[in-house]
């Protein structure tokens, strides 16, 4: 890979699923109960009694860290693919590769969720815990990439070793409930993962020169589930709900209700399209300080229009921040001589937060879970904004310092998801150390303090992966 097309996306795109994981464990990681405001929590699950409320509207920071994690899949997508493609792979050969990597993020899937220890055991002992660390070391012995690496045959055999001591895990563990494995006892964000692995990939496969196709196929999706909602039976209802073969039923695999976050990802295919079009163009030179503080000021303005969808109470100011957005962007490109990558950027985050506002009111307003059509347009522009205040801010070279922190985080984001439950909270309770670490979160502070100690821990964890090329790839 030239350096070129290193600088240009995947530094940007790992930095900014390097903050959706940070974003990811922090939020999962903060004190519960009645010690933080609401805005530090899912909109729809708020304090004291975090109860999941489908009917209340909003949504908060922590409810942006999974779709711009999926947004970066989508850029990623696009860059494995074209890649792909470049060294003579076939349309087949890649569509195989999608399907790979589903059945291995569904694998994740299972024994990442079974291999914690409260699932393992109502109440774990140390041999509970003890599993959950040895889990993560066949995580490790499945996903650890070792192409480029000498004794190849051995590290295929410790892949195929590692899925057959987890299946026999598996089948052989009781788990808490008695009832032993459960298909549908699974990480659903990784589900979704994998759904958006193996469709994305496929679409992207086929219209690789034809983004247009792409955005139509969204508006099918888009028909198919609006269809599916009308009370009458009727074939494309059938079809959404689809879920059985012979008896043997796999929405714990698939529904195609997960496509909605096609709506995320399919753009995110876009801006990574985009992305390889600046790699090709003339080295990306340093911004200017004006061009640094029209970022910063957009950066403002985007913090701002998360406020009032949160607190929905003067939804109306939302559109004058677009028209805010709208004229900085006019005046960073109003002497531009061509369409530029940063240019696509601003114009699409524009785009799609305006279309995701004018559709706020519909579904009884913007909501993460049930998620709705305001919620997937309004998240990919934040990340189409993401994406180019990285491009910009990674020229400075104070932020370029914050930005290779989250960039490591990026690399290797399968590391940061299973280090917490499977290797942290073990080693705390093994050393005696995890009902202190329950309870000594008592203050706002100490609340958040509880949340960033682990959230840092996790992080070190993954660069210390990272340094020794210790990487993880489905």
């Amino acid at each position: 890979m030239n350096q070129a097309l290193k600088s240009s996306r995947v530094e940007a795109v790992d930095a900014l699923r390097g903050i959706a994981i940070f974003g990811m464990v922090l939020s999962g990681s903060i004190a519960f109960g009645d010690i933080l405001p609401a805005w530090m929590y899912h909109a729809q699950v708020p304090p004291p009694l975090h109860q999941f409320n489908p009917v209340l509207p909003g949504i908060s920071w922590v409810d942006l860290v999974f779709p711009l994690f999926l947004f970066c899949m989508g850029a990623a997508i696009s860059f494995s693919v074209s890649a792909n493609m470049k060294k003579g792979f076939s349309k087949l050969q890649l569509c195989g590769i999608a399907g790979r990597r589903f059945f291995q993020l569904l694998f994740f899937a299972l024994l990442f969720q079974h291999c914690k220890a409260w699932v393992i055991s109502e109440h774990p002992s140390i041999n509970d815990h003890l599993l959950s660390v040895f889990g993560f070391l066949l995580l490790f012995g499945q996903f650890y990439d070792a192409k480029g690496k000498q004794s190849t045959l051995v590290w295929r055999l410790l892949k195929a070793t590692s899925y057959f001591i987890g299946i026999v895990l598996l089948v052989k563990l009781p788990f808490s409930d008695g009832n032993g494995f459960d298909f549908y006892r699974s990480d659903i964000i990784i589900v979704v993962l994998a759904n958006m692995a193996l469709f994305t990939g496929i679409i992207y496969v086929f219209t690789i020169n034809r983004p247009i196709v792409r955005g139509l196929l969204l508006i099918a999706v888009a028909a198919i589930i609006l269809s599916a909602r009308e009370p009458s039976e009727n074939g494309v209802k059938q079809f959404f709900y689809f879920k059985e073969i012979v008896g043997y039923s796999f929405d714990w695999a698939y529904k195609f209700y997960f496509l909605k976050y096609l709506f995320i990802v399919i753009p995110g295919t876009w801006v990574g399209d985009w992305l390889l079009i600046r790699a090709n163009e003339q080295k990306p030179t340093a911004v200017s300080t004006g061009t640094l503080l029209n970022s910063l000021f957009a950066f403002i303005l985007l913090i701002c229009l998360l406020i009032l969808l949160f607190e929905r109470t003067h939804l109306n100011f939302s559109f004058l921040v677009i028209i805010g957005l709208g004229l900085l962007s006019w005046m960073r490109f109003r002497d531009a001589f061509s369409l530029s990558t940063e240019q696509r950027l601003a114009n699409a985050g524009v785009f799609l937060l305006f279309i995701g506002l004018l559709l706020e009111p519909y579904e009884g307003g913007i909501k993460k879970d049930p998620s709705t059509f305001s919620y997937y347009f309004v998240t990919a522009g934040y990340g189409c904004w993401g994406v180019l205040l990285l491009l910009d801010f990674a020229t400075n070279k104070l932020f370029n310092l914050v930005s290779k922190f989250f960039e490591a985080l990026g690399r290797n984001p399968l590391v940061a998801y299973a280090t917490g439950s499977l290797l942290i909270l073990p080693i705390l309770s093994i050393l005696g150390l995890r009902s202190a670490w329950d309870s000594w979160a008592t203050t706002p502070l100490l609340g958040f303090l509880k949340g960033l100690i682990f959230t840092i821990l996790v992080s070190g964890v993954t660069i210390l992966f990272n340094r020794y090329r210790l990487f993880w790839r489905s």
